[in-house]
């Protein structure tokens, strides 16, 4: 039986990841977009604005590959930190607006990417970092589900659906950070192994999910060897 690819468990899951982060943003009073989110430094709304930003950027891209004009996300990365204190400080009528608007034009422009521009290449900044256009839906869902749970708004990590939380482990168990250790996924059945021995930590996909994203201190987390590895260092 041959895998599914990343990206293509990703393209299925990101509609109703989407739909779950606007229902939030939607639902969220004005009043709370100003609350601190788990992403230190950065304010509920600051989370929404690179959520809407990302998809932006990301959707431009997409389009300049079908236009035959090749688009970075980002102008620099002092361009986009800026617009996203630009953005946050906006009304949270006019943040709701454009994250939606954001997210439907990725969706559009996903869509009309023809099959054989995926290889196609995308600067993340001009002359940095640079991904397949294929990436795009594997790179988004990360992003919604992952920043949806740092917004610290009733949707966290245990929301995660087990397809998404099996998916980001599968992304993350490709990185290697130089810390061996093997992460048991107890309600997948799964485990997935970086380097070569190291300890066992065993929880559930979501909290290994969390953990590995540098996030939190490995709660619900147990290691064999009694203490987490270091990991990231």
């Amino acid at each position: 039986m041959v895998d599914t690819p990343l990206p293509v468990v990703a393209a299925g899951l990101l509609p109703d990841a989407t739909r779950r982060l606007v229902r939030t943003a939607d639902g969220l009073p004005d009043d709370d977009y100003a609350a601190p989110s788990v992403c230190t430094g950065w304010s509920r709304a600051h989370v929404l604005a690179h959520l809407a930003l990302n998809a932006e950027g990301l959707a431009g891209a997409l389009t300049g590959i079908v236009d035959g004009e090749r688009r970075p996300m980002y102008a620099s990365e002092e361009r986009r930190d800026g617009d996203i204190d630009e953005l946050a400080a906006a009304s949270p009528s006019a943040l709701r607006t454009r994250l939606l608007a954001a997210c439907t034009d990725l969706a559009e422009a996903w869509a009309a990417l023809p099959a054989d521009q995926q290889a196609t290449t995308i600067d993340r900044i001009p002359g940095g970092r640079i991904f397949a256009a294929g990436a795009v839906p594997l790179m988004r869902v990360r992003e919604v589900e992952i920043h949806h749970a740092d917004l610290d708004a009733g949707y966290s990590r245990a929301d995660w659906p087990a397809d998404f939380a099996a998916l980001l482990l599968d992304a993350l168990a490709q990185q290697d950070d130089g810390t061996p250790f093997t992460a048991r996924a107890t309600d997948l059945e799964r485990s997935w192994t970086w380097g070569s021995g190291g300890p066992t930590v065993s929880g559930t996909a979501a909290d290994l999910g969390w953990w590995l994203t540098g996030r939190g201190a490995g709660d619900g987390l147990t290691s064999d060897s009694g203490a987490l590895p270091r990991i990231g260092d």
